[in-house]
């Protein structure tokens, strides 16, 4: 049998993690960039190990340029630049949208802005698909697939605990912020992520970096009310580290308390199990491998790199 085309997706850099994992397709990406790298057009940019599948493009280049798929990411990309960059056939040709998030405004009765029903609309987690109105268009799940950068894992040797959350000190009670603070006071906690030394927190973490931390803490507690489900919880459960979370959004079908990790939306009794396992670092151990466990099947990238590759050659044929 003759083997598939390589697919050209024209796509934004709104999520460097997941557009790593993305990249693991047997496809070529292709990034928006402008003059001064501005947020969503940063290209082939930080300390990820981009392949070489990954190129760039300018902005004003987009409409001049042949591809086989358009990948939004981004309310602005759909409502705004597709229709000041891409040109007409690239506007009416197989388009597909990735929404990141579960809705932010009303939880249940929130419409996707993209209502377009030649449109795939792609969610990343079964939670999301439910929680957001997607109207008549086409729907599909794909959830993550990750590999981490560097295989490490967990002994946990550093009795604490850490988080870890981009701007959390701006981002509020959805964030967790508050739960954080409210945590810390009694457990020994390492926050780190852009702008956490505003909070206390020792800054970012290079990616490559970020799965040695993991490993040496005892735990990883995530204290996130609402939004999608983090990669950082993924990669702490495939380092074998076990995750505190509260049980909300897709974790509570990720972290089965007691099981793959801990999840409950009573706060006292998460500081209730950090304490315990600050001092039961066997019982760490024994959670964190059955979370890895379950986290490799789950979110295989094999998995994930089919999953994606069935959504492209869908949009195509």
């Amino acid at each position: 049998m003759k083997p598939s085309r390589s697919l050209r997706v024209l796509t934004w850099h709104v999520h460097g993690n997941y557009l790593h994992y993305l990249s693991h397709i047997p496809h070529e990406l292709w990034l928006v960039t402008d003059a001064h790298r501005t947020p969503h057009h940063t290209g082939r940019s930080g300390t990820l190990p981009w392949h070489a599948n990954v190129h760039e493009v300018p902005i004003d280049q987009v409409r001049h340029a042949d591809f086989d798929v358009v990948l939004f990411q981004s309310r602005a990309a759909w409502e705004d630049e597709q229709y000041r960059y891409l040109s007409t056939a690239q506007q009416r040709g197989p388009r597909i949208y990735l929404e990141h998030d579960p809705p932010q405004q009303h939880p249940t009765d929130t419409r996707h802005w993209m209502d377009d029903p030649e449109v795939l609309l792609v969610h990343v987690t079964p939670f999301n698909a439910l929680m957001w109105d997607n109207g008549h268009v086409p729907v599909r799940v794909i959830e993550h697939g990750v590999r981490l950068l560097r295989e490490v894992r967990h002994h946990g040797d550093l009795a604490r605990g850490l988080v870890a959350v981009n701007h959390i000190d701006r981002r509020g009670r959805r964030l967790g912020a508050d739960v954080y603070r409210a945590a810390a006071q009694r457990v020994p906690l390492t926050l780190v992520g852009l702008g956490s030394e505003l909070c206390g927190g020792e800054g970012p973490v290079a990616n490559d970096q970020l799965p040695e931390r993991m490993a040496a803490h005892r735990f990883f507690f995530n204290p996130i009310r609402h939004t999608s489900l983090g990669l950082s919880v993924i990669e702490a459960m495939l380092v074998g580290a076990p995750v505190v979370a509260l049980s909300t959004t897709e974790l509570s079908s990720v972290v089965r308390d007691g099981d793959t990790g801990f999840a409950d939306t009573r706060l006292d009794r998460l500081i209730d199990v950090m304490q315990r396992l600050l001092h039961d670092p066997a019982e760490a151990r024994r959670v964190g491998e059955a979370g890895r466990r379950m986290a490799a099947e789950r979110f295989s990238i094999d998995r994930f790199v089919s999953d994606w590759d069935s959504a492209l050659r869908q949009v195509t044929s």
